[in-house]
């Protein structure tokens, strides 16, 4: 298999861990600021 024919299913892989990944520090910082802000 080429470099080529799996840059899309690269593509995708990093986006399916990096999305939950990203939502998880933005819910993180969200709640941080809350617990140190009351």
């Amino acid at each position: 298999m080429s470099t080529s024919s799996r840059k899309p299913l690269m593509v995708f892989v990093w986006l399916w861990v990096a999305v939950p990944f990203a939502y998880g520090l933005y819910e993180l910082a969200r709640k941080a600021t809350q617990l140190f802000t009351g």
